[in-house]
């Protein structure tokens, strides 16, 4: 008996506790809004990015900020130095070699240039039809990600 107590309160902390973020891909984002109708949330970041990296050790670890996105949210975590073809709203979008083994990728350029440039990292949000409605490039704290999500919502 106290076996099967234990292994239920386990089982609660853990389920409860440690859900994990939900990363989608732009075609699978492309396939659920036919299902349902949500705002798409795209982290751009690279690898060598410090901000990039601080924002995924914090912001995304949050759990108030983990619900938010996985309930309201469809979110995608995009490297802007993947090299493979993405294909999002009947388009494909390639790797652009811009030396020796560095490069963009389009999409990352499409979504987070923001007066000519990009600068990472970069949060862009689309509408239901794929339309760019925001477009942020900063590291935003757990607060201010919370705020973001919030208006967003509204």
């Amino acid at each position: 008996m106290k076996k099967l107590i234990l292994f239920t309160i386990f089982f609660a902390i853990s389920s409860t506790g440690f859900c994990q973020l939900k990363s989608r891909t732009f075609e699978e984002a492309d396939s659920l809004q036919q299902i349902q109708k949500r705002k798409i949330i795209v982290f751009i970041h690279t690898d060598w990015c410090q901000f990039c990296q601080r924002m995924k050790q914090t912001t995304f670890k949050n759990q108030e900020i983990i619900d938010k996105l996985n309930s309201d949210f469809y979110f995608i975590d995009l490297n802007a130095e993947e090299k493979r073809e993405i294909t999002f709203n009947n388009q494909t979008f390639k790797y652009q070699p811009t030396g020796n083994n560095v490069g963009v990728h389009e999409l990352a350029l499409q979504l987070g240039t923001i007066q000519n440039q990009i600068v990472y990292p970069v949060i862009c949000v689309l509408n239901e039809k794929n339309e760019i409605i925001l477009q942020y490039n900063n590291y935003l704290s757990p607060k201010d990600f919370k705020l973001l999500l919030e208006k967003l919502k509204e």
